[in-house]
């Protein structure tokens, strides 16, 4: 039987590679049980390098199920966004995600192929060889090394500029925070950049703008319809670690009400915000932590 310390030596890297290649919590969760489950079933000396045997296998799940992944994403009602991963923040947070697993970022890779996706995340951000990634999409290695060409290619220009410092991206966030809970629509004007792009990610679940909303003062205007499903009584706002940087809780526990905002800041200017209410995608957050 397989060594468990192996495994759970290993457990942490392939979460990390399955929340990329799916973007969605539960799959990554699924993803890792079942390597587990195929772990467990390998006879003595199979696998005796366990780190690319347990990658090729976590990486060849999330590749199967992105193509059944794209099809539910084509008929999902308003804007797809990931399932936020939700922290309370430190420097362990800071070195297992980077911007790699931020929302900007999973965006941008929604519009590549399953097998684009894949070797990008396998080669770019986890040094997976081509030839270890070629036995994951069943292709040469040499076809893989163009897939991941093409798909760094088209991230590099779509992907918004590299983010700034996180004390920079905490000022805005907190100044953002402060605009909206007080009503300050001036405020909130000044934290926006004119072009900012607002997603809101109800699936059809909840109410929720059913395409991006476009513009500081719309933006602003739609903070407003927002915070309306919201009683200033019994809300409660926290800053958390939202995919790896600074972003906001807001939970009102008597209307059962759970919005996470993830946020781009550029030039001290929100220029992104991401914003989960569809409650299918915020099932994996324990409600005694938030």
């Amino acid at each position: 039987m397989a060594d468990l310390a192996d495994f759970e030596h290993e457990r942490t890297r392939l979460w990390g590679i399955a929340y990329r290649i799916t973007g969605s919590v539960a799959d990554a969760d699924d993803a890792v049980q079942e390597t587990w489950l195929r772990w467990q079933r390998i006879p003595d000396g199979e696998a005796d390098d366990p780190r690319p045997y347990l990658t090729t296998v976590v990486s060849r799940i999330c590749y199967d199920q992105l193509g059944s992944a794209r099809a539910r994403r084509e008929s999902y009602v308003g804007p797809w966004l990931p399932e936020p991963v939700v922290t309370e923040g430190g420097p362990e947070d800071r070195v297992t995600l980077d911007e790699s697993v931020g929302f900007a970022m999973l965006t941008v890779l929604e519009r590549l192929t399953p097998a684009e996706r894949t070797a990008f995340i396998l080669h770019d951000v986890f040094a997976v060889p081509f030839k270890e990634i070629a036995d994951v999409v069943g292709r040469t290695p040499a076809s893989v090394r163009q897939l991941a060409s093409r798909a760094r290619r088209r991230v590099r220009d779509k992907a918004p500029r590299r983010a700034v410092d996180r004390g920079e991206h905490r000022r805005a966030v907190d100044a953002f925070l402060s605009a909206v809970t007080g009503g300050d629509f001036d405020g909130l004007l000044a934290i926006l950049d004119p072009e900012v792009v607002w997603r809101t990610d109800g699936g059809g679940k909840v109410t929720a703008a059913r395409l991006p909303v476009v513009g500081a003062e719309k933006a602003a205007r739609f903070s407003r319809h927002l915070m309306r499903d919201f009683d200033p009584r019994t809300m409660r706002v926290a800053v958390r670690e939202v995919n790896g940087a600074p972003g906001l809780l807001f939970t009102d526990p008597l209307r059962g009400r759970v919005v996470v905002f993830a946020f781009h800041v550029q030039d001290g200017l929100i220029t992104e915000i991401g914003a989960v209410v569809n409650p299918e995608k915020l099932r994996h957050l324990d409600p005694g932590e938030l």
